[in-house]
C-alpha cells in the first residue's frame, strides 16, 4: 500500500510564497529529513492552489516515521522563511484502477 503525503498552499489574498526557496532548500531538507520514496513539486497556474508538493511512501508506518524524525521540527520552523500561507495537509492511499 502506497502512501501519499500531499501539502497545499492555498491562494490567500496577501500572502507571500517564495517558489525558488521552497524548491532549492525547503523541500530538500524534507526529501534529506523524510526519504520519501517520491516528491513532486506542483507550482499553481490556476486553481485554489500557489503550490503543492506530494511526498510518496511505501507504507503508512513508514511515513509515520518519517513524521517521527529528529527533523521534522525544523522542517515545521522552516515554513515561516518561505511564505505566509498555513499549509493544508492532506494523507491518501494510492490505489489503482
Amino acid at each position: 500500500m502506497t502512501i501519499r503525503l500531499s501539502v497545499f498552499y492555498p491562494e490567500t489574498e496577501g500572502a507571500t510564497f517564495d517558489m525558488d526557496y521552497y524548491r532549492g532548500t525547503h523541500i530538500p531538507l524534507c526529501r534529506d529529513t523524510w526519504h520519501p520514496a517520491t516528491t513532486e513539486i506542483d507550482k499553481g497556474l490556476s486553481g485554489p492552489y500557489v503550490a503543492a508538493v506530494h511526498f510518496t511512501f511505501p507504507s503508512q508506518e513508514a511515513m509515520n516515521e518519517a513524521m517521527a524524525a529528529e527533523g521534522t521540527g525544523a522542517i515545521m520552523a522552516d515554513v515561516a522563511n518561505y511564505t505566509t500561507i498555513a499549509p493544508v495537509l492532506q494523507t491518501s492511499e494510492i490505489t489503482d484502477d
